[in-house]
């Protein structure tokens, strides 16, 4: 609730005059979640060194992952090696809320009903040059989808909105530095619902960023949500941060 008071100030002071139907919340917003996250361990999460992003390992080890000051932080554990952790639990249907603090620089992203080898619906979380947050790419899958509204310019408190987006953007670029708190935990959202053929939506600190829906069944209705460090490069002095991971079954 704090958080939807808060976008609801924001929009409010700088003029996004953004319905309701764009803002997450209400009486009932968090009921029926459950944690995934304990604050203190992985219990509950393994990492995965199956996917193209551990190649420079041979696939023998998925990044860095640990627990600091109450949030997962993950790494690339050797320059241009990086992974994922994924939950042990299978969903279908679902909504996914966590907070994130990551260094401006690493790729990362959300995947939604993950395989083991990383085959997911990825909610984006590329916090970086050129990069997006919750936008919807289709990871190991073709890169399709790739839906998003906005990128990132060179630093974190700058975006411009992208041209014929499927879903327009409801928040004003030259408000983003007000409404995206970097350096501090900011909250996001995703939801996947509809089998085979899913809907997937998604919201920053309670505003509504994308919603996409597949057109052909090709990927599968469970899986896993994991979280990513992406291969490439050398981020192994960058961290990506995520904490109050919550889940809400939805099937």
């Amino acid at each position: 609730m704090k958080g939807l008071m808060f976008v609801a100030t924001l929009c409010a002071a700088v003029g996004f005059g953004l319905p309701a139907s764009c803002l997450y919340g209400g009486e009932d917003a968090e009921a029926g979640f459950v944690s995934l996250f304990d604050g203190k361990s992985l219990k509950g999460w393994h990492i995965s060194a199956q996917t193209g992003h551990s190649r420079v390992t041979g696939n023998k080890s998925g990044g860095k992952w640990e627990v600091h000051d109450g949030a997962i932080t993950g790494t690339q554990d050797v320059p241009g090696n990086g992974g994922i952790v994924i939950t042990d639990q299978e969903y279908g249907d679902f909504e996914v809320v966590l907070e994130m603090n990551n260094d401006f620089g690493p790729d990362s992203g959300l995947f939604l009903r993950s395989t083991e080898d990383g085959k997911a619906y990825q909610a984006m979380i590329d916090y970086h040059d050129k990069g997006n947050l919750m936008g919807v790419y289709g990871e190991g899958m073709g890169g399709k989808p790739h839906v998003r509204n906005f990128s990132f310019l060179d630093t974190p408190d700058r975006i411009e909105a992208n041209k014929n987006a499927p879903f327009p953007l409801r928040v004003l670029p030259q408000s983003w530095g007000m409404f995206w708190r970097h350096g501090q935990w900011n909250e996001l959202r995703a939801r996947i619902v509809g089998g085979r053929t899913p809907t997937v939506t998604t919201w920053i600190n309670g505003v509504q960023i994308m919603e996409w829906t597949e057109t052909e069944a090709r990927h599968p209705a469970r899986g896993g949500i994991a979280l990513q460090v992406h291969g490439g490069g050398d981020f192994t002095g960058q961290f990506v941060r995520y904490r109050n991971i919550r889940v809400k079954s939805l099937d």
